[in-house]
């Protein structure tokens, strides 16, 4: 079953998927709703690489996408994020345990800030087995400076210290970014196992203008090389 499998690779930005790109053989270009799929085989895997775009409305397409027009048996979200977490710094890697839409709030009809109304599940678990598989490339790659923790989402570029502490505090995030909540509640309707591995860019508190442009391509280049660890593991 694994060996038939098609492993579905997404980013939100050109940066996120130009080093999957440059590796990947047999390579055969699709577009669906305006955006660009790439079919081919990398590390000797089937996948469809694509690029989001940003914010959760762009992630939720592509993600429906490619579970029902390429039928991906798995799906990798990767990318950069600002931290949440004061453990973490610049370059340090988040993979997801679940996530969550931080914008969400309809607190005033009385549930608490996250929870989607009227649903069961609104912060979406990760694939266990896809977690382990990350953490392992983290460490055989010498990377010690990860952790697994939820990764929240919303459509806003996080830039405040104090909405970094309250979305720590209140919602437990690891990191903040634009797109994996929506990725992760498609591929939970659809019971398609999922992870999101994000790196470092920038701390979300301000200092964004200063770091994110000069991290981007260093933090894309951590998580490809964890994705490619993967993808030879899997």
């Amino acid at each position: 079953m694994m060996s038939t499998s098609v492993i579905g690779l997404i980013g939100a930005m050109d940066e996120e998927i130009k080093l999957l790109l440059s590796q990947m053989e047999s390579r055969e270009e699709v577009s669906r709703a305006g955006i660009n799929y790439i079919s081919g085989t990398l590390q000797g895997r089937q996948v469809v690489v694509c690029k989001s775009g940003v914010g959760k409305v762009n992630a939720a397409v592509t993600t429906q996408i490619l579970i029902d027009h390429f039928g991906v048996s798995h799906v990798l979200f990767t990318g950069v994020a600002g931290a949440l977490d004061p453990r973490l710094n610049i370059g340090d890697i988040v993979i997801s345990s679940s996530c969550m839409q931080h914008d969400m709030d309809v607190t005033p009809l009385g549930f608490d800030r996250g929870i989607i109304p009227y649903q069961d599940v609104s912060d979406f678990p990760a694939d266990e087995r896809l977690i382990s598989l990350a953490e392992n490339a983290c460490k055989e790659l010498a990377r010690d400076e990860y952790l697994i923790g939820k990764v929240l989402s919303g459509d806003q570029f996080i830039a405040s210290r104090d909405t970094v502490q309250t979305l720590y505090k209140q919602l437990n995030g690891a990191c903040a970014e634009m797109e994996g909540a929506a990725v992760a509640q498609v591929c939970y309707m659809n019971g398609t196992p999922y992870v999101v591995i994000r790196s470092m860019s920038d701390k979300a508190d301000g200092s964004a203008h200063v770091n994110f442009a000069e991290f981007t391509v260093k933090a894309s280049e951590r998580s490809h090389s964890i994705v490619s660890h993967m993808l030879n593991h899997l």
